[in-house]
């Protein structure tokens, strides 16, 4: 159940870089240049997702694994947005790290068929 925790993890911040960073470090290149480099890191995100998603449908339901890809991808982009990009933390990330727990809390207690 670890691993594919893990992988999704890697998989979120390849999708984050892929994402985003080409608004800091490609600011100044042509559009075609952040697109091509933002695909090229995307390809690594792919080659995590895809086991992540295989391995974890075997320990999660499919809503409950896309709201744990959702809650990975909201810790990633928090770290990234701050670390990375230099963007305060909000309480607005609070709430929504919030929303994201009450949608964790009802998708896992769901009992499965």
């Amino acid at each position: 159940m670890v691993k594919p925790v893990l992988l999704l993890l890697v998989s979120n911040i390849f999708m984050t870089f892929a994402w985003y960073g080409h608004l800091k470090d490609l600011k100044a290149a042509p559009l075609w240049i952040a697109i091509v480099v933002s695909w090229a890191i995307a390809f690594f995100e792919y080659c995590f997702q895809v086991p992540a998603n295989r391995l974890g449908v075997a320990y999660f339901s499919l809503p409950q694994l896309k709201v744990l890809q959702e809650i990975i991808t909201m810790l990633v982009f928090a770290g990234f947005s701050v670390a990375y990009m230099k963007v305060p933390l909000t309480r607005n990330y609070f709430f929504a790290a919030m929303l994201l727990a009450g949608a964790a809390y009802l998708i896992f207690s769901e009992k499965p068929r």
